[in-house]
């Protein structure tokens, strides 16, 4: 491997973890925001209404969001086609069944289920929410927001989906989280061992969390 290809390899890597880290950072936001609406609807409504009225988060974070996962996805199945050619070459003498996880040689299948669930995710709530601003150009009600993610939980099978989703998404970031402080340098032989715990504790809390916000909803339905 030339000195060019494997600074380039490494460029990639970096960027595929920023934009993984700019995802956990979301992800740890929206978690926070939808347990508000197990705590108290109002306390939900009135952190949605901001959030969906909030010209900065609409017109700025947003835009910013969507480039950031779509990236993130791009970048992870063109590292995947790199990483097989590579492996293809050298899997007899690597053994990599025997020198890595599943979860870290089949990132890419975790992630094509969470970006099924986002596809999924965003018919849910993103698309009717652009609707209901932007084409039919309704009245901005503070109070819609409890009652819009409430109703989606009313099917099973919906709320079977999004439970499958989250599993698959604390498998991705069971190895994603440590790999992606590893890719920018924080993580060394000194602080491996503290991102490895902080990282299975980030991968199993968060996705929980929002498997329990799916089954609230479902369970409380009159």
């Amino acid at each position: 491997m030339s000195s060019s290809t494997f600074y380039t390899s490494i460029g990639y890597k970096i960027l595929m973890a920023l934009s993984g880290l700019f995802l956990m950072v979301f992800l740890l936001q929206h978690l926070v925001i939808n347990s508000m609406s197990v705590i108290s609807p109002d306390l939900f409504n009135e952190a949605s209404h901001f959030m969906g009225t909030n010209p900065v988060v609409q017109f700025l974070l947003q835009p910013i969001l969507i480039f950031g996962v779509v990236f993130h996805f791009i970048m992870g199945f063109f590292l995947d086609i790199r990483n097989r050619k590579a492996r293809s070459n050298s899997y007899e003498f690597n053994k990599p069944a025997a020198n890595s996880s599943w979860i870290s040689r089949n990132m890419v299948i975790s992630g094509i289920t969470v970006l099924a669930f986002l596809a999924i995710h965003f018919i849910d709530f993103w698309i009717p929410e652009i609707n209901f601003k932007y084409i039919q150009f309704l009245p901005e009600d503070p109070t819609r927001y409890y009652h819009e993610l409430h109703e989606k939980f009313a099917l099973l099978p919906r709320v079977i989906a999004y439970v499958i989703a989250f599993v698959f998404l604390s498998l991705h970031l069971l190895h994603g989280f440590q790999s992606s402080f590893q890719s920018v340098g924080a993580s060394t032989n000194k602080t491996r061992l503290t991102f490895s715990k902080i990282g299975n504790v980030f991968a199993i809390v968060v996705p929980f969390g929002f498997i329990v916000i799916a089954i609230f909803h479902y369970l409380t339905q009159h």
